[in-house]
């Protein structure tokens, strides 16, 4: 297996809004908000939902990857529930194989509504059901053993069970990655991810907006410098001023596309993750693996979703 995938297995629920719905909600556009299965439901009470596919994060990475040709694998917590059905479904049909037990759970599947504004960009509210109740039970070794590389995303991490699994997951693996995931997941766990980054990951996956928290700059050559030092290979987007990758004194960068037809914003990282993997997992260049990430990221977000 190329890479195997480790995140919250997640349905995504997506419904075009306006941007008087954010204020009412008191929600901040471009950000993941943890909600509970009450709140969700309130705010699903008045939407039309638009489409409901299977989800979350490095998931969506790993169909990409899968869709460009590479065997791979994924490991989240569903419940036996009829949303869990459909989440396997999709990534069975992706050629994606899923490596956990299913049983029914106190809990039940995860789900990310996911609002879309007129400007594109869109704003999240997770409830993770028992997608956050992954734990070093579901990792199995042997699996992650038979991987070229584990890749975790940041929205999966938090104290207890998910932060054992992880651990476990970086131990045993052949080489690790990880996605920041989002803003809010850098400054809730800041300390920790710091620690992930400089010393436990041999890739990191952020936009401009985590890695400047995580290290507290403004100042983007400190970004730079700080990854030079770690000595790690760390790739960064930077919306409309492309990304950039840096490994030892290597750094190469790599303009964004133009002209793009954009619908919607969701599975950009996503989708640039699982270019640059595919590059990476095949020895391209740094050049070649940030042009594949910028042509997969500039698909999907001409089209609404998050899977190509």
């Amino acid at each position: 297996m190329k890479v195997l995938g480790i995140g919250n297995a997640i349905v995504d629920v997506i419904c075009k809004i306006d941007d008087n719905f954010l204020l009412k909600n008191k929600l901040t556009k471009s950000t993941m908000k943890l909600v509970d299965e009450y709140e969700l439901k309130k705010l699903l009470k008045n939407l039309k939902i638009e489409k409901t596919i299977s989800g979350g994060s490095v998931a969506n990475s790993i169909v990409g990857l899968s869709q460009l040709g590479n065997s791979v694998g994924f490991i989240g917590k569903v419940n036996n529930d009829d949303l869990g059905k459909k989440y396997l479904e999709g990534l069975l049909k992706e050629k994606v194989k899923f490596h956990n037990n299913v049983k029914s759970e106190k809990i039940p599947t995860g789900t990310c509504l996911i609002l879309i504004t007129p400007d594109s960009e869109r704003t999240m509210c997770t409830f993770l059901g028992t997608a956050g109740k992954i734990n070093e039970q579901d990792i199995d070794d042997k699996i992650v053993e038979k991987s070229e590389i584990t890749f975790l995303e940041g929205y999966l991490w938090d104290q207890g069970g998910p932060q054992k699994a992880f651990n476990k997951a970086i131990i045993k693996s052949n080489k690790s990655a990880m996605s920041l995931s989002d803003l809010f997941c850098v400054e809730r766990h800041k300390k920790f991810f710091l620690d992930l980054v400089q010393n436990k990951l041999n890739v990191t996956f952020a936009n401009e907006q985590e890695i400047m928290s995580l290290i507290n700059t403004k100042k983007f050559n400190e970004v730079i410098e700080f990854a030079k030092r770690t000595g790690k290979l760390i790739v960064v987007t930077r919306g409309e001023n492309g990304s950039i990758a840096i490994q030892h004194d290597e750094v190469v960068e790599c303009a964004a596309k133009g002209n793009l037809n954009i619908k919607d914003l969701t599975g950009a990282g996503d989708l640039f993750a699982a270019g640059f993997l595919h590059g990476f997992v095949n020895k391209f260049s740094l050049r070649e693996s940030l042009e594949k990430g910028t042509e997969l990221s500039s698909k999907i977000i001409q089209q609404v979703g998050a899977r190509l």
